[in-house]
């Protein structure tokens, strides 16, 4: 049954739950102003060489958008960083101190592990974090996550060649592996002491290199902890060379103190030696995984005092989170040593003027690191108290610091938005164009619906008319059926009798052959129908190309050219765009308008419809005769069907121009999707008289849902964090 104190804090993790969903959002929608702006500063890119009027060019050269961009990138980190606090199911108290300060013995006091934690004693300390998971209802366990070859490379080598210029940086551990570059003999001791522990990796590569093809977590006992986060075995005899492949190590136990509640001891590594990426690692444990910090020193008891080395571990931790000031997340530990050298008293002056020497947390707790009861009562529970009554505030404090600056970016983004949205002008002397465009456009009208009208009179007189292109086709499927009848001779039928051993089933497979092969050949109709109708629509292209002066939009033809226009002109010119997609879609078929009629009259080659049906006797004469006689009367049913459809695609091209031109022309409001659509694109239209205005409505409309894009993208309600 779950304690007060136990309750508490799974009451904070719940809590924590529905702001981690807000924060997510707003880290979504804050990516989309961030596409969003990164369009439109591609498009001023773009804009500042095709515009030609020097004070636009200005005002898209102020509108700043890189300022912006940067401050979204480090705003999306410090949401990536609220999420994680609040996605957490534990509450996390970070451990930091420089090496052999009695780090370790505080940890191992406060979950009760022993060698699992390695101390300082035997030189074993590591750079391998440690997670300690309090869970009382398990057995002590750890889970391994080990480094891949490129995380390797790049967290821990690669830093070591900047560090000491060492050149190239090896691209593969196999590389590294083979060759590690020398230092100048007369180098400092700073430098040579960095080299020594680079060189370690290198020398031992192969006693860990195997661990980088190892599945992560990799769960292992209690008893094989200390092999892969320590250097050395508890008697100092066995080394080990495991940790150089760990990444993190997570240790589950029962920590002494049942009510804890859902809390994760995290070890980071100590500081003060030559190892490193120490500091960088730690700025970022601090920023994305911990609640509460505690700082551990040990004051010499020979003497002691604040040194720079506190102050400056004491800043790199302030650093990692700006938005929650580190005085109110964490506590400093004065590691008192009761036995032998007494440094109590050293502890409680250094407790005493910590905030004298720049050190201000929430509370500076003098305590014997060795001592677990003393660990945990003096320790642990005012920690533990403490997170149970602040926590919640300081969510509250750092997603209010967020929400500040993602306010304040928000602002900042709608001014660059609203200089960009006037950046080419608000037309006060764009006014020049429109009596131009008025006289161009009711000329153009005017020659448009003369032209097409003029066709539409010319298809209607021919409707009737038979289709020459189609008639020339249906001629050559005729002759093409007479000249390759598909009928056998005296001898296939003699040979097919004798391998079915019956004349009448020789027919009957002959009949569906025959029927096959006529059929066949008027497949080919389907050429000449499309023929017809591509001949129309170039017709009705031809008007809207040279009349209506499309062709300046577009070098296509036919099909191509009516598509590309209907693509060109804006959804929301939905009458005129209807127009373009119908009479370019259009399409005459043969098994659409013709087969079903021609099927019909090819029954009599079906064996159980065949007009002529063999004697009692018969003979492969017989079955010649009569298989000739059928595909000749098929064959002249289907001409006459076909000469009754050669003013069919006369018909159908009337029908559908006649469509297209009431979509365009004589609709409802489609005078003004004209109106609108050419106005938009005059200056391709009549490029020459529209060349000295200078204005390119095309690019001014293209910009302007650019901006427009961004303007939505950036509301402020899409970017609260809080209600």
């Amino acid at each position: 049954m779950a304690t007060g104190r136990t309750s508490q804090i799974i009451n904070i993790l719940e809590k924590r739950k529905p702001l981690a969903r807000k924060v997510a959002e707003v880290e979504s929608n804050l990516k989309t102003i961030a596409l969003a702006l990164q369009d439109l500063d591609k498009y001023r890119s773009q804009l500042i060489s095709k515009v030609d009027d020097l004070e636009s060019i200005g005002r898209l050269r102020e509108i700043n958008l890189t300022d912006i961009q940067s401050s979204i990138n480090e705003e999306l980190g410090a949401l990536g960083k609220l999420k994680n606090r609040f996605s957490r199911n534990t509450l996390n108290i970070g451990v930091i101190g420089r090496a052999r300060q009695g780090k370790s013995r505080l940890l191992q006091s406060l979950s009760g592990l022993s060698d699992e934690i390695p101390t300082g004693s035997l030189t074993d300390c590591t750079a391998v974090r440690s997670t300690i998971h309090h869970n009382p209802n398990v057995e002590t366990y750890g889970e391994v996550w080990f480094h891949s070859e490129r995380s390797f490379l790049d967290e821990v080598i690669h830093p070591y060649y900047e560090k000491l210029n060492l050149g190239i940086k090896p691209f593969t551990v196999e590389e590294f592996a083979r060759n590690l570059p020398s230092i100048h003999s007369d180098a400092s001791a700073e430098v040579k002491a960095i080299y020594k522990n680079l060189s370690e990796y290198h020398i031992n590569f192969d006693k860990y290199k195997h661990l980088f093809s190892q599945a992560s977590p990799h769960r292992i006992s209690k008893e094989q902890v200390r092999e892969y986060v320590a250097q050395y075995s508890i008697d100092g005899k066995e080394k080990f060379f495991n940790f150089f492949a760990v990444r993190e190590v997570k240790i589950v136990c029962s920590f002494p103190q049942s009510d804890v509640g859902q809390i994760t001891l995290v070890d980071m590594p100590g500081l003060g030696n030559t190892r490193l990426g120490d500091d960088k690692r730690l700025i970022q444990i601090l920023g994305q995984d911990i609640d509460v910090v505690m700082f551990v020193k040990k004051p010499d008891p020979l003497g002691d005092n604040w040194q720079d080395v506190d102050v400056s571990l004491y800043d790199i931790a302030r650093s990692a989170l700006t938005d929650l000031p580190i005085h109110l997340w964490s506590f400093f530990v004065l590691n008192q040593i009761n036995q032998g050298s007494d440094n109590s008293a050293l502890c409680h002056e250094l407790s005493n003027s910590s905030t004298k020497n720049g050190i201000k947390v929430v509370q500076t707790i003098v305590a014997d690191c060795t001592n677990a009861d003393e660990a945990n009562k003096e320790i642990l529970d005012p920690i533990l108290r403490y997170l149970t009554e602040n926590i919640a505030g300081l969510d509250q404090q750092y997603a209010t610091n967020c929400q500040d600056r993602l306010t304040r970016l928000q602002s900042a983004a709608k001014t660059e938005i609203e200089k960009a949205k006037t950046a080419l002008g608000i037309s006060s002397k764009g006014d020049s164009w429109f009596p131009v465009f008025v006289n161009l456009f009711d000329q153009l009208w005017e020659d448009l619906t003369v032209g097409l009208e003029g066709l539409l009179r010319e298809l209607r007189c021919q409707r009737d008319v038979q289709d020459i292109d189609f008639k020339n086709q249906v001629n050559a499927a005729i002759q093409k059926c007479k000249e390759d009848t598909g009928i056998p001779s005296i001898e296939d039928i003699k040979v097919s009798r004798a391998k079915v051993a019956a004349y009448g089933i020789a027919y009957e497979k002959y009949l569906h052959e025959i029927r096959a092969h006529l059929s066949q050949h008027f497949l080919s109709l389907d050429d000449g129908l499309k023929q017809s109708l591509e001949g129309i629509k170039a017709q009705v292209v031809d008007i809207l190309s040279k009349v209506g002066k499309l062709s300046a939009l577009t070098d296509k033809q036919g099909s191509e050219f009516l598509s590309d226009i209907e693509n060109i002109l804006p959804a929301d010119l939905a009458g005129l765009k209807l127009g373009f997609n119908i009479l370019a879609s259009f399409n005459l078929s043969y098994r659409g308008l013709i087969q079903h009629r021609i099927r019909k009259h090819l029954d009599r080659l079906t064996p159980d419809d065949a007009t002529l049906r063999l004697s009692s006797s018969p003979s492969a004469q017989e079955i010649l005769v009569n298989l000739q006689t059928l595909h000749a009367e098929a064959l002249y049913e289907c001409e006459s069907a076909l000469e009754e459809l050669l003013c069919e695609p006369s018909q159908a091209a009337y029908a559908i121009v006649e469509e297209f031109v009431d979509r365009v022309l004589r609709a409802k409001d489609v005078y003004k999707e004209w109106l609108i659509f050419l106005q938009e694109v005059r200056s391709d239209i009549w490029a020459s008289e529209f060349e000295k205005l200078g204005e390119n409505s095309r690019l001014r409309r293209e910009w302007l849902t650019v901006v427009d894009k961004a303007r939505s993208a950036n509301q402020d309600h899409l970017i609260k964090l809080l209600k």
